[in-house]
């Protein structure tokens, strides 16, 4: 498993990954707008099962490790998945 920080943007009118960005405290980082609202979690599934449609894998091999109420939240995800180019 590796680690992966997103940021996530709710409410967008559609979900998409927008690219790479690099932030102060939280260092590159994946951008994501989620259709999802940022109510009772529903983000966060949203956003697991987002992600394990685009890399084709199950959704049990995505997990939240942190930032369940933030919008910077870190992944663990298996390390064959091929992310978006820097």
């Amino acid at each position: 498993m590796k680690t992966l920080v997103v940021k996530v943007s709710p409410n967008a009118r559609q979900s998409q990954i927008l690219g790479w960005a690099d932030h102060p405290d939280h260092g590159t980082h994946l951008r994501i707008q989620l259709a999802a609202p940022p109510v009772d979690g529903k983000a966060n599934k949203a956003l697991i099962a987002f992600l394990a449609k685009e890399w084709k894998t199950a959704k049990s091999n995505i997990q939240l490790h942190k930032g369940e109420t933030s919008r910077f939240k870190r992944l663990r995800i298996p390390r064959e998945i091929q992310l978006p180019p820097a």
